[in-house]
């Protein structure tokens, strides 16, 4: 039976990643068998923002009862900002009213648990809001240190679609740089380094200051390939973070005046071909030195987005969704819902913001640790003691440069890792 007054509405915002209709399974079903009745909201907050409430559903058990293992969204997703204005916000929590909507269960990264934050204000706690964690990014300060969902997932596609590349590379004779999603944190890109055993992985955390030499990045990757052909292997895969584009300075980039931005001001990482700026300048390097190398670039990111989750993602993602709900319906409101210890843990909203920004925090990979550490020495990169005889002169001869013009331009980018 329905308790009166009591409606559970579920949206979606953001990216998409695997597991999210586990959450809206899990949400829904214990919602319903706790009295209260479902609403589907269709694309996120954008109808909502424009003060719309028909692109919504009901949904009863059938609805979901299986949908937990498949990927992508039956609610579907935008990265409408509902806060982008006071009008939008108006409308929105508007929209829920009309909709009945007495509690609201946000699903996203940390745009939406910002959108989340900003409604749970607004209604001044007549709408009680909860989110969900979701990004195959991993960048969310979750307790524990605990993935985002969809994470692992996105790790393990991502993984398959490198080894393939390893394989052709070997065959091939050729170097790929792949550029993998991650618009902060290289955590993606350096997971699937280590898992898959690539060449070398590229983040932005490991670059110290606010913008990065374009040379310094692609000087990188050309001395690992140096580095590789004086081991008597002339391929390899190099997996960048589609983060770093941010980091490198615009003039660099090429003329960015009409790439468009999202709802939340972000310029859109997909439309900065980052792979071929790269294998431009790479090329290029190369040319100067002397060096063929036939180098192909690929990016990886929308087919992981809609994966089929891994069992980790369809347990995790069943448990947040349940959790959730718990929270709402026991009177909770104005945070997101996660893990600590297998116990459904609310992190207050206000407790995520950025100070200094009003944004969500954004986790980023800590180079100072063990995981870190791991991953980068088993990359193949210049490192000290390359630079000391006769490994200096041997990668040297592999170039047109003397040891002495070697050490000097490779050097700096030799870094200790402890």
């Amino acid at each position: 039976m329905v308790t009166p007054g009591r409606t559970l509405g579920i949206l979606v915002g953001g990216g998409p990643a695997p597991g999210i209709n586990g959450v809206i399974a899990a949400a829904a079903i214990e919602a319903i068998n706790e009295g209260a009745r479902v609403v589907g909201i269709y694309d996120g907050y954008q109808w909502l923002a424009r003060g719309d409430s028909d692109h919504a559903i009901e949904l009863q058990i059938e609805d979901v009862s299986r949908i937990h293992w498949t990927g992508g969204s039956i609610l579907r997703t935008s990265r409408t900002n509902p806060a982008k204005s006071e009008s939008d916000l108006k409308n929105t929590v508007a929209a829920l009213e009309r909709l009945g909507v007495s509690h609201l269960l946000c699903i996203g990264g940390d745009d939406t648990t910002f959108g989340a934050a900003k409604i749970a204000a607004a209604t001044g706690g007549l709408v009680k809001v909860a989110s969900v964690p979701k990004t195959i990014d991993n960048d969310l300060p979750l307790p524990d240190n605990m993935p985002t969902f969809g994470f692992e997932t996105a790790r393990a596609v991502g993984t398959n679609i490198v080894e393939s590349l390893m394989e052709d590379a070997r065959s091939t004779t050729r170097w790929y740089i792949v550029v993998t999603m991650g618009r902060k944190s290289g955590a993606l890109a350096l997971g699937i380094c280590k898992a898959a055993g690539a060449t070398l992985a590229l983040i932005p955390e490991e670059f110290l200051g606010d913008k990065v030499p374009l040379s310094r990045v692609a000087d990188t990757i050309v001395g690992s390939m140096i580095k590789r052909r004086g081991g008597g292997h002339d391929h390899g895969v190099a997996v960048i973070a589609e983060g770093l584009a941010e980091r490198l300075d615009e003039r660099e980039l090429g003329d960015l005046s009409d790439v468009a931005r999202d709802a939340y001001g972000h310029i859109r990482l997909t439309e900065i071909d980052l792979g071929d700026v790269l294998r431009k300048r790479v090329t290029a390097t190369l040319a100067e030195l002397d060096l063929r190398m036939t180098v192909v670039t690929k990016d990886i990111g929308y087919e992981l987005r809609c994966a089929k989750p891994l069992p980790f993602d369809v347990e995790y993602c069943r448990t947040l969704g349940y959790g959730a709900v718990r929270y709402l319906l026991g009177g909770g409101s104005g945070a997101m819902v996660a893990l600590r210890g297998g116990k459904v843990t609310p992190v207050a909203l206000e407790d995520l913001m950025d100070g200094g920004t009003g944004r969500i925090r954004v986790r980023l990979v800590d180079t100072k640790t063990e995981a870190y550490e791991v991953g980068r020495k088993y990359m193949i990169r210049l490192e000290p003691k390359d630079f000391e005889e006769p490994c200096l002169s041997r990668l040297a001869a592999v170039t047109k440069l003397t040891a002495r013009e070697f050490e000097s331009r490779f050097r700096p980018l030799a870094a200790e890792v402890k």
